[in-house]
């Protein structure tokens, strides 16, 4: 296959992940401010979409981690990347039709990673970064954000125990606005960088840029308006399951919830780590959940996620290992892969209208029955 279509063919598969990714993850800001009526559904994804366009210039520095930390970027071609990118797709369709808060970014990570292996040999694959920067944060994160979203919560609910109820379900909702546009941004800071990533690689494999190069101006902007783009047609289905299925949240949690992963989130952009923003926020979720009196948390959902989380590197791997192997074998194979992967889209996707989630239902879950919790306000 002539290098520039394969390249433009990659580009382009690397946004429609982004996409998804977008719509996938538009449940980790806005989940809970729609849940506790704090933002209208529609609103509440227009100004997460906005804000995933705004946070996607604020920083490369997960892009850069991407495109030269996880992988030999010598060893690696545009074929195996589109390989990763469609074990990561089908992957986040799939997540997505169960309602599942999964990782896009491990899904996407796992996919490369799956990819690289099977065309270029485990030696491609840069194994202490993938610990480093991918792993561990996968498993601090979380519990770091329900530490801090439990206390968060703990706090709110002494501190206002005096406080006329209204008014402070009033200031919290309030409150969450700000919150949750924090928790956008970041997320556009974090998630949309795995984009600009991944296409700064497929340039470099071309020899369109040299070893070690930043996302180019263009790249950023598009991979900031596809995830934006992804983000306002909004992923009803898994908000749901985090702002109903969880747990019954009261503005001060959502509060709390959006506060933590918006700090959690934006440290580890700093620093470079491409961590998870869904089991960010899902940590936040139920360490909110377990902060408040009486709370009734869904550890059973709990249980479902994780087993999830656990699945989706291994899973995207499989898939992406799978679609690399055909498409290194040339302009036949590439075709293959991509008329397979857009008709499994379009089966998940038709499955997906028997129990349509939409901004006018996203709501209508019955409340999980109070039970006492260890943790009490």
């Amino acid at each position: 296959m002539d290098l520039s279509v394969i390249v433009i063919a990659v580009v382009l598969t690397a946004l429609v992940f982004d996409f998804t990714n977008g719509f996938h993850d538009t449940a980790n800001a806005m989940a809970t401010s729609i849940a506790t009526g704090a933002l209208r559904p529609k609103v509440a994804v227009t100004i997460a979409g906005v804000l995933n366009l705004v946070g996607a210039f604020l920083s490369v520095e997960v892009a850069k981690t991407i495109s030269s930390g996880l992988v030999d970027d010598t060893k690696v071609t545009p074929a195996v990347i589109f390989g990763g990118l469609v074990g990561a797709i089908l992957w986040n369709m799939l997540t997505w039709l169960f309602g599942l808060p999964s990782s896009s970014s491990h899904a996407l990570f796992g996919g490369l990673i799956g990819a690289t292996w099977v065309a270029a040999g485990a030696d491609a694959v840069k194994f202490g970064a993938v610990v480093t920067k991918i792993l561990l944060p996968a498993v601090i994160s979380p519990i770091l954000a329900g530490i801090i979203a439990l206390a968060a919560t703990y706090l709110a609910y002494r501190i206002t125990a005096r406080g006329d109820a209204g008014t402070v379900s009033k200031g919290f909702k309030y409150g969450q606005i700000v919150s949750a546009s924090m928790v956008a941004l970041a997320h556009g800071t974090n998630d949309a960088q795995k984009t600009m990533g991944i296409i700064t690689l497929t340039l470099i494999t071309a020899g369109a840029l040299p070893s070690g190069s930043g996302p180019p101006f263009w790249v950023i902007l598009s991979a900031g308006l596809a995830i934006a783009l992804g983000t306002y047609l909004g992923g009803w289905r898994i908000i749901q399951t985090l702002g109903k299925r969880v747990s019954e949240i009261q503005t001060p949690q959502g509060f709390a919830a959006e506060t933590s992963s918006a700090a959690v989130i934006l440290a580890s952009s700093h620093g470079g780590f491409a961590l998870s923003t869904t089991q960010v926020a899902t940590g936040s979720i139920f360490g909110a959940g377990a902060g408040r009196r009486l709370a009734s948390v869904q550890w059973g959902v709990a249980g479902q996620m994780a087993l999830a989380w656990l699945l989706t590197l291994p899973a995207a791997a499989i898939v992406g290992a799978l679609a690399a192997w055909a498409s290194s074998s040339g302009t036949f194979g590439t075709v293959v892969v991509a008329i397979v992967a857009i008709a499994l889209i379009a089966g998940i996707y038709a499955a997906s209208r028997r129990q349509p989630v939409t901004a006018d239902n996203v709501n209508d879950v019955p409340a999980p029955t109070a039970t006492p919790q260890p943790a009490a306000a």
